[in-house]
Formats: C-alpha cells, structure tokens, sequence
C-alpha cells in the first residue's frame, strides 16, 4: 500500500460474519466470525489450504453470496440484507472478479472477450487499453485456443479491469498456471492494482505470494488465525513461491 493509503478510508467493513451450508441433513460451516476491514488501495491477499474459508469470504464481500449472520458493507452501504437488484448493480459496477479458470469464451476473440463488459459498463476502459495493460496489445484478434493459459488468464483479468472496477477479487488466479506463467499473471495484478488505484483481495494457498502483499491474512477451518504486514514488499518478479 502507498504510504497515503494508510489515511485512506475503509470501503469493506465485515462484523463477525457467519456462514453455513445445509447439505441434506448436514450442516457445514465455512465461515464461523469472521471480522476483517479493507481499506481504499489496499493489496490484501488471503491464505488458507483448501476448506479454510477463503472463496466464501470473497464471494461474500463481492456479493455473489451473503452472511447467514453478521453484517457486511461497502462504502457504507449494507449488503447483507441487499435486494438481489441492489447486489446485481453492485457487483456489475463496483467489482472485478478473476478466477482459478479463466471463464471467457472460446468463439469469442480477446477483443470481443473484454468488449462484453465494456459495452454494458457506465465508464468503461478502451478495451484495447485494457489489453494493453495486461501486455496483450498485440493479441487482440486473436481467439483463446491460439493462447496459452497465462494469456488466457490475461485477457480475463482486461476484461474485469475494463469496467474501472473499485475493487478486484482473485480466486487463485495463479492456480492452473505453472511457476513462471504464474509471475507474470501476478505482475499484471499488481500493474492494475497500482496503475489504476484499485483495492485488490487476492486468494491463494501459496505462502510465497504473500510477500507482494500490504497485509496478509491467514485463514483456519472458516476463521481467521493470523494478520500480518510484510516488512517489505516485494514485486512478483522478485517471488520465489
């Protein structure tokens, strides 16, 4: 986080938030109060083997899901009792999401891909700038299948960017990529975390991510079990995971 950002305000605050899932007579509980602030600008990256809670957190704060208890909102505004309306326009104007699995589609090409967002979004990026801050600029044409993974995972993160989302959410983004293709995914994450002022929330189960973060949270059977700070950050080329 820039030194400025420590003034800046919170835009997620979530108060001791609960989650449980009815499976036939089985209860499972994925997260169990959970309390977590997120400041404007913030690089946040979320920890935790697989089952900790994580992707619940996240849909939650990108309101693709909502607490069975507790309370969680946005720049002040409750999203926990939220209409499915009010969710829908949140999402679609406030919030970025980059998944493991790239989720574009493949008769589309990388141009067409970012321009679904692009031409229903209230102020949207060129979506050839947006390909262009991912290092795609020269690949517009071209149609996933000609791609690698890593390109592929590109062209998703442009198209989440294109709409200048508040926020970005990232689920593994790096999970299906090997380790240098994975170096590169995670410096276009910190690009667009820096070039465009966004406050990114980033999970993984890679410890050696955590170091490009300004604060880290470690997550435990749906809890939170540590918080910290890097003493000093470093950029992706600089990881070793």
């Amino acid at each position: 986080m820039h030194e400025d950002h420590a003034q800046r305000p919170v835009i997620f605050n979530a108060q001791h938030i609960g989650k449980t899932y009815t499976m036939g007579e089985v209860e499972v509980v994925a997260l169990h109060d959970v309390s977590l602030s997120i400041k404007s600008g913030e690089l946040l990256v979320i920890l935790g083997a697989s089952g900790s809670g994580k992707s619940t957190l996240l849909n939650i704060l990108g309101g693709l899901d909502v607490p069975t208890t507790g309370t969680v909102s946005y720049r002040g505004k409750d999203l926990t009792n939220a209409d499915d309306k009010t969710l829908t326009l949140f999402r679609r104007k406030a919030v970025g999401f980059v998944f493991q699995f790239y989720n574009i589609i493949p008769s589309l090409t990388a141009l067409e891909n970012v321009k679904l967002v692009t031409d229903i979004a209230d102020d949207p990026m060129d979506p050839r700038e947006a390909l262009e801050l991912v290092g795609l600029g020269d690949r517009t044409s071209h149609f996933p299948a000609q791609m690698s993974g890593g390109e592929q995972q590109r062209v998703a993160i442009a198209r989440a960017v294109a709409k200048r989302p508040d926020v970005l959410l990232c689920d593994e983004p790096t999970g299906a990529l090997d380790f240098s293709t994975g170096i590169l995914v995670l410096d276009v994450i910190e690009k667009v975390h820096r070039e465009l002022d966004a406050t990114v929330a980033l999970i993984t189960h890679n410890a050696g991510i955590a170091d490009m973060a300004d604060r880290v949270i470690k997550m435990r059977s749906g809890e939170i079990v540590e918080e910290l700070r890097p003493v000093v950050r470093k950029m992706p080329s600089d990881l070793s995971w």
